[in-house]
Order: C-alpha cells, then structure tokens, then sequence
C-alpha cells in the first residue's frame, strides 16, 4: 500500500469503532492484540477492509509478557461477547500476536489466553509482522512503539532482513510524565494522550530515548523512512523529534495503534 492508502485504510478502521461495517457477517477474519495498555479485538472482511474492532483498558501484559492470566482471559471474553453481539457472527477463532523480543515459550501465553477464551488461535505472530500484513513496506524500517518496547524490523525490497526490540515506551514516558508534574501514573497517561503538546518539552528527553533504542535496532539505515506505529508516540511532534534523533525520515500515520491490531487480524 501506498502512506495514503495506509492512511485511509486507517480512518475506515477508526470509523467502525463498536459501530460494525455491514457485512452480513461471512468471512470475517479476527485479531487480539494484548496490550500492555489496552486489549484490542479487531474484524476485518472478505474484502480485507475493517468491519468493527473494540478495545478495553487493561493491564494484563507486561514487556510483552502475560502477567496476569486469569485477568487478560476475562477481557478477552468480554470483548469476544461485545463483539459476537454486535457483529451477530460467533467468533470461533482469531490470531493474535506477542513484540519480537519475547521468547517461544512466553508467547505461547498468548495463545492460552485465546483459547481459555474460547477462542481457537488460528495463528500468532510478532507485532512487527502483523503491521507489515498492513503496511506492506518494501524498502524501510517499521518501529513500533508500544507501552513497555520498541519493536522494529527492516525491509529491503520487501524481505525482512533485521528484527528485534528493546524496553522503552510508552509506560516509560508516563513515569516521566508523572515525576516532572507530581501526579500518578494514570493522571499522567491521559495528560500525555490528551494534552502532550503542552508537555512536549518534559517528554523530549524520553522520546528521544526511544529514538535512540530504533537507531540501535535498524542500523545500517535503510533506504526507507521508518513507519512510526503504535499507541506511544501518537500525538503532534513526537515524529519530528524522532527524525531528528535518527537523522532518517519518519512515516507517521493517522490513528497509528489500530496498525498493528488490524494486520493482526489480516495475518
């Protein structure tokens, strides 16, 4: 896809936000992103646009691991039921997806949740891959910036030829966030999604920080700019700080966290 196709592809995602896109409920394919802030439940149809997706706040994932178990089946249920209901479709089974530095045995979790869900686990993927399903980059970097890593593999002429991750996200500038202006945790995770313009100064350092975990992790540069997807860095500036960073164009893209819950259910 081309950054515009991604872009409106994108804007159709965050139009069926519990609102489904009429389909007559055949061929949906699913996704469940499990989070570190949020878990994601994403449909896309025959056609591989976005029919609905959902998503609730939860801290179940830490690192890419799931920590509490119990807890990340119970939403996955809650969201599989929303979505069953809205969709009037069952869903009987879904992918799901784990960041690439997690170990073989630890995303395996992934899959238990899914199925204790009662949802069979058509396949799991890294994170990185499932935003490629999307992104479709030939020659470029994509970084995604979750809540505990920065995930990011490079491709060159649509190969991967590097991928891994390192700590350092979202969670990470939250606590930044929270030191700097006194607050809790919480209160500085909706400041940062709801007014990081006014603390753009206070986050630079942290954002500067993961731009230096991407630099690490893609170098040689590639030929392409780096596509700068997931929740973390989603607000007016935070690119700009990256590219400089970097010294490498950055690709931002509208409502760039439903990138990889969307390629997930693509996979």
């Amino acid at each position: 896809m081309t950054d515009l196709e991604v872009d409106e592809y994108l804007e159709q995602a965050a139009a069926v936000y519990r609102n489904p896109r009429p389909t007559g409920g055949a061929d949906l394919r699913f996704g469940v992103d499990l989070g570190t802030a949020t878990v994601v439940l994403t449909a896309v149809g025959a056609d591989r646009r976005p029919v609905y997706y959902d998503q609730i706040p939860a801290e179940v994932v830490r690192d890419g691991v799931v920590v509490d178990f119990a807890a990340a089946v119970a939403v996955v249920r809650d969201l599989s039921a929303r979505a069953e209901a809205a969709l009037c479709s069952p869903i009987n089974e879904a992918a799901t997806a784990y960041p690439p530095g997690v170990g073989e045995a630890e995303s395996r979790a992934c899959r238990f949740v899914l199925e204790q869900a009662g949802i069979e686990c058509r396949k799991i993927i890294d994170e990185v891959g499932a935003a490629q399903e999307l992104l479709q980059v030939r020659d470029g970097a994509i970084a995604d910036v979750g809540g505990g890593s920065s995930g990011v593999g490079v491709y060159r002429d649509g190969k991967l030829v590097s991928l891994a991750d390192r700590p350092g996200g979202g969670h990470h500038l939250n606590l930044i966030l929270a030191g700097a202006l006194s607050v809790d945790v919480a209160e500085a995770e909706v400041l940062k999604r709801t007014a990081a313009g006014d603390h753009l100064s206070i986050l630079t350092p942290g954002i500067e920080r993961v731009a230096d975990n991407i630099r690490r992790l893609m170098e040689p540069l590639p030929g392409g700019p780096v596509h700068l997807i997931g929740g973390a860095l989603m607000y007016p500036g935070a690119g700009r700080i990256v590219s400089r960073y970097v010294g490498h164009p950055v690709a931002e893209h509208p409502h760039a966290l439903l990138v990889t819950p969307f390629g997930i259910a693509l996979s």
